[in-house]
């Protein structure tokens, strides 16, 4: 067996461990920012439910679930950063998606809103 059928077999798991070493790195660079960005005004940004938030959460947080975030953009200031969060990384990653279309320049995904703590 050639390295292009190991490839052809293995593509997925490829892809999907590139994605989590992704996640993973992206976190770590936020993590090593979160002072700058606290210097800068940052608005940190839970987008788990309310009920998530209500359980645990990071303190300087705002809870804006994530299927509520398009109709409440007016509180999260487009001048300053903003670091979002969730339970994993996803539902944060989405946020940061329709932040970015919607004209927001400076937005980062930490990840798990632990990571805040």
């Amino acid at each position: 067996m050639d390295f292009l059928d190991l490839f052809e077999k293995y593509w997925p798991l490829l892809a999907l461990g590139l994605w989590f070493a992704y996640k993973w790195w992206n976190s770590k660079k936020v993590i090593a920012m979160l002072p700058e960005l606290r210097r800068n005004g940052a608005t940190f940004v839970d987008v788990r439910s309310a009920g998530e938030f209500a359980n645990a959460n990071a303190p300087g947080t705002i809870n804006i679930p994530l299927n509520e975030l398009g109709n409440r953009l007016r509180e999260i200031p487009k001048s300053s950063p903003v670091v979002l969060c969730c339970a994993s990384g996803t539902r944060s990653g989405m946020a940061k998606l329709l932040l970015k279309s919607k004209g927001y320049r400076k937005v980062h995904n930490i990840g798990s809103w632990s990571k805040l703590l």
